[in-house]
């Protein structure tokens, strides 16, 4: 299957897992300690950081992958592109409303400083400079340096627009394939262990947390494409990750009382179950009616207003990845409906 004709469905379905892992780890930030827990060790060892890298690596690799889709809808691709950062950024200022420490606008304006002019350079070049700032990451513990490179690392990763990639090590999207998942899956277990264990026995300096948890999420994200076979439910919560992260939120501030009351950490973890269900159940039911997510649907329509039901300069534009994967088990969103005669009017 090409790239360019058929939706990537485990970029999909790995940012739904990413999403939910998110969703787990902000719900226990947000609470408020009265006391140590077994839920605090457990966060801390094995959920803390270890989503967001995986969140901010597909946010490289989509930005390549809608950098080259508008390229086939529009003369001046980087424009729009920078439209729809511009758009992000706006729903992040109104998001921080809700959430002081939300990160759309953060990752906007990332993607102006360092994924617009980074798409110029060859993908060697990328490589080189995101592998570079991995390192820096490591001993550095703020999370916008390790944002940064997993931004160009993705980038990098991104595959090539006529690639068919079955046996190279990245896969045709990117995500590695067979048993190179396997070796990376294994070899990053064992590290996020080894670092982990060293990391609560004899705290050391010299980044050992940071290289742990990025282990960890290279494990977690590895395991997930290995044996996530049929995840319909992740591909639908990751095509809606606007929509899901600002209701996510959104939940998280409603249930402070009851977060902050509970002094055991159980009301962390059913707050997050219940979301994600119900998130899961929303995004199978909306999008069996609509193309887009709701906030995605205004991300699009404002990333490519001017055009006229859905053109540029008279050039078909979806403002998607991709075209759908006819072996997707989440509903054809393209398929005339009703409900979506609405969302169709750019």
């Amino acid at each position: 299957m090409s790239v360019a004709t058929g939706r990537i469905r485990r970029v999909d379905a790995l940012r739904g897992f990413a999403v939910c892992g998110i969703m787990l780890v902000n719900a226990w930030q947000q609470r408020l300690r009265l006391g140590p827990t077994s839920l605090d060790w457990v966060m801390e060892n094995l959920f803390q950081s270890r989503f967001y890298p995986m969140f901010a690596f597909l946010f490289g690799l989509s930005f390549a992958l809608f950098l080259r889709s508008a390229r086939l809808r529009t003369r001046r691709p980087r424009v729009v592109m920078l439209r729809r950062l511009a758009v992000l950024a706006a729903l992040g200022a109104a998001h921080i409303l809700i959430d002081p420490g939300e990160v759309l606008l953060p990752y906007a304006l990332l993607g102006v400083v360092v994924l617009l002019p980074a798409s110029f350079l060859p993908r060697a070049a990328v490589l080189l400079v995101g592998c570079g700032v991995l390192v820096a990451a490591v001993l550095d513990p703020h999370p916008y340096v390790l944002i940064t490179a997993l931004f160009l690392l993705g980038l990098a990763a991104a595959p090539e627009e006529r690639a068919r990639g079955a046996g190279r090590l990245g896969g045709t999207d990117g995500l590695g394939s067979g048993p190179f998942l396997g070796v990376v899956c294994g070899t990053a277990a064992l590290l996020a262990a080894g670092l982990t264990w060293w990391w609560n026995h004899a705290p050391p300096g010299g980044g050992i947390y940071q290289a742990a948890a990025l282990c960890g999420a290279m494990a977690y994200a590895t395991a997930f494409l290995l044996l996530a076979r049929h995840a319909a439910v992740f591909e639908a919560l990751g095509r809606m990750t606007l929509t899901n992260y600002v209701t996510g939120t959104t939940v998280i501030v409603v249930a402070m009382p009851l977060l902050e009351a509970d002094g055991t950490g159980a009301a962390v973890v059913v707050l997050a179950v219940v979301t994600v269900a119900a998130q899961a159940v929303f995004c199978r039911w909306w999008l069996a009616r609509h193309r887009y997510g709701p906030l995605e649907w205004v991300w699009r329509t404002l990333t490519w207003w001017g055009t006229s039901r859905g053109t540029w300069w008279g050039v078909a534009a979806t403002g998607q990845t991709v075209i759908r994967d006819p072996r997707s088990a989440v509903p054809d969103p393209r398929r005339p409906r009703p409900g979506d005669q609405p969302l169709d009017r750019a």
